[in-house]
């Protein structure tokens, strides 16, 4: 089925789904959302044995669309609820997901964009990609990603990514266990295809078990974490703070925050 935002291809045991908005960087919208969830669900329904993630263009995801945050600056704490269990919903599909993901990273991959990237069960990336959760520095607040990012790659490091909004080349990404390997970008579909190939190669039953069994063993507290975190996310979105971030961000400015004060 055709789909707004993404393109869906399939070959023998392999399924390609690729981000599709190039002129918007390949940003998150309210239909990107959406169209990933269909997406991955039609997927799950196929002979595919693994399923490849990318970007079209030069980016591989910008992380939300300005439009998309323009419009959350103006909804009621009820709507922000809403909107953060939608995107909540999304990243554990990606991290739970039956089949095996391979996310193919062309290009930069930053906030929410970063998330879908190192989700995956593999992440391969291009030597030009920089990952990077920014929403500090626009008054947002990376409260869903940081659930699975704190069981990624350990606390200390997520506080240092979290806390900064600092972006991070390939080596150093690799070397804190964000994605497994670099490739050069005329290189990088051959290699992926190339550990698809690998998987699809070992028993059926035992890649789904062992998926099914990862998750299982995280899921309880993950969930109840993600909860914690949608409810943060969503009272973020009221703050003056955000919306400074993002009138400073759209008008080319540095912002000027509040003292810090308020109350926890």
């Amino acid at each position: 089925m055709p789909y707004e935002t993404l393109l869906v291809e399939s070959s023998e045991h392999v399924a390609t789904i690729t981000l599709n908005r190039p002129d918007k960087r390949n940003s998150i919208n309210t239909q990107m959302i959406a169209d990933l969830q269909s997406a991955l669900d039609a997927v799950e329904k196929t002979h595919a044995r693994v399923v490849i993630l990318t970007g079209a263009g030069k980016v591989f995801c910008a992380g939300m669309d300005l439009v998309l945050l323009q419009a959350i600056a103006t909804q009621s704490p009820s709507e922000n609820q809403e909107d953060s269990r939608r995107m909540a919903k999304m990243f554990r599909r990606i991290w739970s997901y039956s089949k095996p993901l391979i996310a193919a990273v062309n290009g930069h991959a930053l906030a929410g964009g970063c998330g879908i990237a190192t989700l995956c069960d593999f992440t391969i990336a291009v030597p030009e990609a920089k990952f990077g959760y920014t929403e500090v520095k626009i008054g947002f607040l990376p409260a869903i990603v940081s659930v699975f990012l704190t069981r990624q790659i350990g606390e200390k490091r997520a506080r240092d990514l979290l806390l900064t909004g600092r972006l991070v080349d390939g080596p150093e990404a690799k070397e804190l266990g964000l994605i497994n390997e670099i490739v050069p970008a005329e290189k990088l579909m051959d290699r992926v295809n190339q550990l698809a190939e690998v998987i699809i190669a070992a028993s059926p039953s035992s890649v789904t078990r062992a998926k099914r069994l990862l998750v299982s063993a995280a899921a309880a507290s993950l969930d109840a974490d993600l909860e914690r975190a949608v409810l943060e996310n969503a009272r973020m979105r009221c703050t003056p703070d955000f919306k400074e971030g993002i009138a400073s961000f759209l008008e080319k400015r540095k912002p000027i925050w509040q003292d810090g004060t308020e109350k926890q």
